[in-house]
């Protein structure tokens, strides 16, 4: 597993964005994910712009990347390499680049008892009959 990861953001209101009377709902969702990696044991740091210009400066890559303009943020760095570049990344890639195996969920139906019945057989939310009732049969 990643030790740490580290987010250098574009020049925000706060620490996370997620303030004011008009919330962004992708930076609402961005820290939820961080919050959750941090409670997976991954160490993570994030740096505004606006906030902590010297964060950026201190670091070669980020202040080369940033030369280009700040449309290059956000900068999500994983072991000294820059690994996501000008948009904030889903969980599942977050927890990708820190190296936590995600375990898929089971479907509802997958895990039913009605699973090992034939598709006709098992309750249904509608059959040819009308709705939620059980089948005998193929419509029948």
């Amino acid at each position: 597993m990643t030790e740490s990861l580290r987010v250098y953001d574009p020049a925000l209101c706060c620490s996370t964005g997620v303030c004011g009377p008009s919330v962004d709902a992708e930076l609402a969702r961005f820290a939820a994910d961080l919050a959750w990696l941090a409670e997976q044991g991954v160490a993570v740091e994030r740096y505004n712009l606006a906030h902590q210009p010297g964060a950026f400066a201190a670091h070669p890559a980020v202040r080369e990347r940033l030369a280009k303009g700040v449309e290059v943020l956000p900068l999500v760095m994983v072991g000294g390499r820059i690994a996501v570049e000008g948009h904030y990344p889903s969980r599942d890639v977050l927890a990708a680049l820190a190296g936590i195996v995600l375990r898929p969920e089971r479907k509802e139906r997958e895990s039913s008892s009605d699973a090992a019945l034939p598709c006709c057989a098992a309750p249904r939310e509608e059959s040819c009959d009308g709705p939620a009732t059980q089948s005998k049969g193929c419509c029948g």
